[in-house]
């Protein structure tokens, strides 16, 4: 699990590296994610799962963020800002894990308002998952967001 979140954070790192802020949360046509949102909810999605792990219930920082991943701030976080989430959220996750007794990842855990049934393992498992996921389809769309760019015709704005 370790690894799988270092190398997600390490790819997307990469991803962006010489990507221009200003086409960030930008989206390829046919697609609701940009970069930007993949960038944000890896390190939001992240932060909930393990929020979840400990067996406890989301703040209500953590929801109001939830809620901010579906739109844009004014001005939008930059690259920078948006890496040093990622950065951050995969530190924490790495502590988490150094911390969780080997005899607790069968402990059951509940998700959500729905209290959706899961264990420790289960759960830090679907972080390092969705993380790599999310990782992906960042570098995914950030190719894409590229050439389409560098042909000229205009991108669209994700729509709020």
């Amino acid at each position: 699990m370790a690894h799988a979140i270092v190398q997600a954070r390490d790819d997307a790192a990469a991803a962006v590296h010489t990507f221009p802020d200003g086409l960030l949360w930008t989206a390829p046509p046919g697609t609701t994610a940009s970069p930007g949102f993949q960038l944000i909810h890896m390190a939001g999605a992240l932060d909930r799962l393990f929020t979840y792990a400990r067996g406890e219930a989301l703040s209500d920082a953590q929801s109001a963020a939830l809620k901010a991943e579906k739109r844009r701030d004014a001005p939008p976080p930059t690259k920078t800002q948006l890496l040093a989430r990622v950065a951050g959220a995969v530190d924490a996750a790495l502590a988490q894990l150094r911390a969780t007794p080997a005899s607790s990842l069968t402990e059951p855990r509940e998700v959500g308002r729905a209290r959706l049934p899961s264990t420790v393992i289960g759960l830090l498992f679907h972080a390092a998952e969705h993380s790599t996921r999310h990782a992906g389809q960042l570098l995914t769309t950030v190719k894409v967001v590229r050439a389409i760019a560098e042909t000229n015709p205009p991108v669209r704005p994700v729509a709020e």
